[in-house]
């Protein structure tokens, strides 16, 4: 990583740090796309779990809850981001209700994040890029609220 400082002296002194990646001669760019169709939300979906199911702090939880079922999951999933992102009405229900007893804290909302971020910004870019990014921050904060008060009560 190349640091480039740029200082602009008005009355004080002011640095502004920009971090360059490193070009790597054999490391290839890898090409982003806009999230247009189905195609691009189940592509986002089928990477983001697939990095879940193998994260040390989430897959247990993930694994725990969803067993074998997961094809019934990633075709939740799809319905799920495809009514958010593309305005095509196909999920139906409650997305809060099954998490609302999972043993979850900030560490997992946070590592969820950055796994869904992660993936967002490895594989795509545009409008759609950055509202799925914004939703699933709205998202995680709301769901992290509910099960804190949640596990308040018990």
């Amino acid at each position: 990583m190349r640091i480039v400082k740029i200082s602009i002296n008005l009355t004080r002194q002011f640095t502004y740090e920009k971090k360059e990646p490193l070009m790597h001669p054999k490391k290839e760019m890898t090409q982003t796309t806009e999230i247009e169709s189905l195609k691009e939300v189940k592509q986002l979906v089928d990477l983001f779990y697939e990095k879940v199911r193998k994260d040390s702090l989430l897959a247990n939880i993930f694994n725990g809850v969803i067993k074998d079922n997961w094809p019934s999951h990633l075709e939740k999933m799809y319905r799920f981001w495809q009514t958010v992102l593309l305005q095509e009405h196909t999920y139906q229900g409650s997305p809060f209700a099954p998490h609302a007893k999972l043993p979850v804290n900030a560490k997992h909302f946070d590592r969820w994040k950055h796994l869904f971020f992660e993936t967002i910004d490895e594989n795509f870019h545009g409008e759609k890029a950055k509202e799925a990014k914004f939703r699933a921050e709205k998202m995680a904060e709301m769901f992290q609220f509910k099960i804190k008060y949640l596990q308040k009560k018990i």
